[in-house]
């Protein structure tokens, strides 16, 4: 039997990690307890970068994204511009358990939540809207003023640090792997715009096989690289988790450089079947995790990988 391991995204993953440490000792499956994780995080109002909290797109809507992925037999499910549904990462499971398909959209994905149980419900705070609104005026006028955006920095020019995913894996006491990974996206985003994290393979993988890695930060990057399988078929190459998130900040500063625009904000996480785990990030995250195993919860940094020069 494996000793239990989950790794959450975020000091705010905190909360996930506490609420899914005591079901994998319980020898609860890995994908139960990260989703339980995740729903905590999204019920949670002080996070604005995930669930019913978080700020709006520019024009006052709030869509969500999720997708969760099972490591023992490579399942995965995934929603995305999800509107008035509280718990995307729930849904996402059940678009994995019981749909034909791995994605699923904006009314499509609606209407498939209503029959299958989901109510829809308003998705705004009164704190959330009153953010929209203070920093709206700021995000208009320089939005204005700037061309469209050809580097990350300009992805997000009222709040470039609202992009906050959280991303939780965990090994379970039968040593199989989940994962899954939830947001709002950016804050102030474009109608419609989905980023890395309802997206097999650049904001999660998981395979029983090799690791589970997760991504969070501004995901046009993340998707760019597609961060997560990267890690993962990193670790089935001989790398550990450690190892392997580092590289893939080095790709994203690699791509970077090669467009000529600033690197990224973004950071991964990585588990591996023997509960090894590995984080880092670019140099301007300021990236902190959070992760449980026996019986402990601790708030870790990430290592910080600059471009090369």
């Amino acid at each position: 039997m494996a000793d239990p391991v989950v790794i959450a995204t975020w000091p705010f993953g905190k909360v996930a990690v506490e609420t899914a440490s005591p079901l994998l000792t319980a020898g609860r499956p890995a994908l139960d307890a990260v989703i339980a994780g995740a729903q905590a995080v999204e019920e949670d109002p002080t996070v604005h970068s995930v669930g019913f909290a978080s700020i709006p797109d520019r024009l006052g809507r709030l869509t969500l994204d999720a997708c969760v992925m099972d490591g023992r037999t490579l399942a995965c499910g995934a929603v995305a511009c999800v509107e008035h549904i509280r718990h995307p990462a729930a849904l996402a499971r059940l678009v994995m358990e019981k749909s034909p398909h791995v994605l699923i959209v904006g009314e499509g994905a609606k209407w498939f939540a209503l029959q299958n149980g989901f109510l829809l419900e308003m998705p705004h705070t009164p704190e959330s809207i009153r953010e929209w609104y203070e920093k709206r005026p700021e995000f208009l006028k320089k939005a204005a003023l700037r061309p469209p955006p050809a580097s990350p920095d300009d992805i997000n020019v009222a709040d470039e640090q609202n992009h906050d995913t959280v991303t939780v894996l965990g090994l379970g006491r039968d040593g199989h792997l989940g994962g899954v990974c939830t947001t709002s996206g950016l804050g102030f985003k474009w109608p419609g715009r989905v980023g890395d994290s309802p997206l097999i393979g650049s904001g999660l993988y998981v395979d029983d096989e090799a690791g589970a890695a997760g991504a969070t930060g501004v995901g046009e990057e993340i998707i760019r690289i597609n961060g997560s399988f990267f890690i993962v078929e990193q670790m089935r190459s001989g790398k550990t988790p450690q190892q392997a998130c580092e590289l893939a900040c080095q790709r994203v500063n690699a791509t970077s450089v090669r467009r000529g625009v600033h690197p990224a904000n973004v950071a991964f996480v990585a588990l591996n079947p023997q509960g090894a785990i590995g984080a880092a990030c670019t140099r301007r995250t300021q990236f902190r995790y959070a992760v449980g195993r026996g019986g402990k919860v601790e708030l870790l940094t990430a290592i910080e990988i600059g471009p090369r020069v």
